[in-house]
């Protein structure tokens, strides 16, 4: 009935025609380690552009999964189809089926530092020579300098099909509304975005163990604030703190001459848009003052933590510490009671020598190992 209906209307009935349709709902799946990549790519890059080929799988008609990337060599300031070599291609391919990557390319991605996501002709021309060997190939364009920290400048496309627009159809089928394309800009409708080329949505799968460890990826530790600075370091950053703070006494002094001179009038627009000396001199200050505590604090701790280590001087020969010192002493002290008997002054009897071995060791008299008219030698 609704297919009676449809004809009638002078219409195809629904679904007829759509089969050779790319449908919008489609959607590219990056991973977190092929987004890192790109962009690591691309910013190692700048000024030049750089490509590059993606490695994944088409799940189903609605899903593209992005698993990982890889650099291809290239050289000049843009991208183009002779950038494409074949032989390092299949030598790469073949060296990740031994690693046990049986992913294979599902498109080419290349950056634009600076200028946006779309794509020049002579992208267009790269891209028709992936979409011949697989219909379904994508092309990324990320921009590495527009990408800030929680914001990717990244986005997604495939040619349209000229037959299709000289026959006034649409080229894809809307079967879905889920997820979102990015506002394309007027930089990218005049190059030609839903003429030549259409935008696909990106979206990031991440387990949750890429997503913990993507946020301690820039965590800060405690033990950041224990490091020590170089005291060279240091001391330039005091010195030309020092010499700044002396630059704004004299600032200082001179304005507060000046205000002396001056009407409540002239005090009013005498020092609009100028630098206030006082201020500046109290922050530099103060910031000095609170790095110098710091850095003296990190001194105490790391000198406690160290423990009594033995320290070297200039030459590279160890120095004794005070711990060396004394057991130095004590030895030197057994070793002279060592083989002779000394008899004791106030009660006459004679101390025996202590055994190197049990020198530092704690004893204690008792009557079972003590004879009656001797008593231990104690340290």
């Amino acid at each position: 009935m609704l297919a009676t209906a449809g004809g009638m209307g002078g219409g195809a009935a629904p679904g007829s025609d759509n089969t050779s349709l790319i449908d919008n709902s489609e959607t590219v799946y990056i991973s977190s380690l092929a987004l890192l990549k790109m962009l690591r790519h691309g910013r190692a890059g700048v000024p030049m552009e750089v490509m590059g080929l993606m490695l994944g799988e088409f799940v189903d008609d609605f899903t593209v999964r992005v698993v990982d990337v890889f650099a291809m060599p290239q050289s000049g300031t843009g991208v183009s189809v002779e950038a494409v070599d074949p032989v390092f291609q299949t030598k790469m391919m073949d060296m990740l089926r031994q690693t046990g990557r049986p992913e294979t390319v599902v498109g080419w991605y290349h950056s634009h530092p600076g200028f946006g996501c779309w794509l020049s002709s002579v992208d267009v021309n790269t891209q028709q020579s992936f979409e011949q060997l697989n219909p379904r190939a994508v092309a990324v364009v990320v921009d590495p300098i527009q990408s800030v920290k929680g914001k990717v400048v990244i986005d997604a496309f495939r040619l349209i099909n000229p037959q299709s627009l000289i026959h006034g159809q649409e080229p894809r089928q809307s079967t879905s509304n889920l997820g979102h394309l990015n506002k394309p800009s007027i930089q990218a409708l005049i190059h030609g975005l839903n003429r030549h080329y259409y935008s696909i949505a990106i979206a990031y799968r991440k387990t949750a163990l890429e997503e913990n460890m993507l946020m301690n990826l820039h965590k800060h530790v405690w033990t950041e604030g224990l490091q020590m600075d170089d005291f060279r370091v240091e001391g330039k950053k005091n010195n030309d703190r020092l010499q700044r703070l002396v630059g704004l006494s004299e600032g200082y002094e001179k304005r507060v001459k000046e205000e002396t001179e001056l009407t409540k009038d002239q005090l009013k627009t005498r020092y609009v848009g100028k630098q206030d000396p006082k201020k500046h001199l109290e922050d530099v200050g103060q910031q000095l003052i609170e790095d110098n505590i710091v850095s003296v604090s990190r001194q105490m701790i790391d000198k406690e933590a160290s423990g009594p280590a033995k320290e070297k001087t200039a030459n590279g020969e160890q120095m004794e510490t005070d711990e060396d010192l004394t057991v130095t002493a004590l030895w030197q002290r057994q070793q002279q009671y060592s083989g002779k008997s000394i008899v004791a002054t106030e009660t006459g009897a004679v101390v025996r020598p202590v055994p190197p071995e049990r020198l530092f060791q704690p004893r204690v008299a008792t009557a079972a190992t003590l004879d009656p008219p001797h008593r231990p030698f104690s340290v």
